[in-house]
C-alpha cells in the first residue's frame, strides 16, 4: 500500500507543478502511433521490473 501511495505522488507531482505542460504533453501523446506507444509502455515495464529484480536481490 505504501508504495502504491508513493507511486500516485510521484504521478501527481508533474500535473500539480506543471499543468500547461503536462496539457501539451497530452495533445503530443495523442499523436504518437498506438505501436510505438506500446513498445514505450513495454520498455517502461520491463526496466520497472529490473529495478525491483536489483532492489530485492540487495536485501
Amino acid at each position: 500500500m505504501c508504495v502504491l501511495g508513493m507511486v500516485m505522488i510521484v504521478e501527481g507531482l508533474p500535473y500539480f507543478a506543471f499543468p500547461d505542460k503536462m496539457k501539451r504533453l497530452v495533445q503530443m501523446i495523442i499523436g504518437i502511433d498506438d505501436t510505438q506507444l506500446r513498445r514505450f509502455g513495454f520498455v517502461l515495464m520491463l526496466t520497472g521490473l529490473a529495478l525491483v529484480y536489483i532492489a530485492g536481490k540487495q536485501n
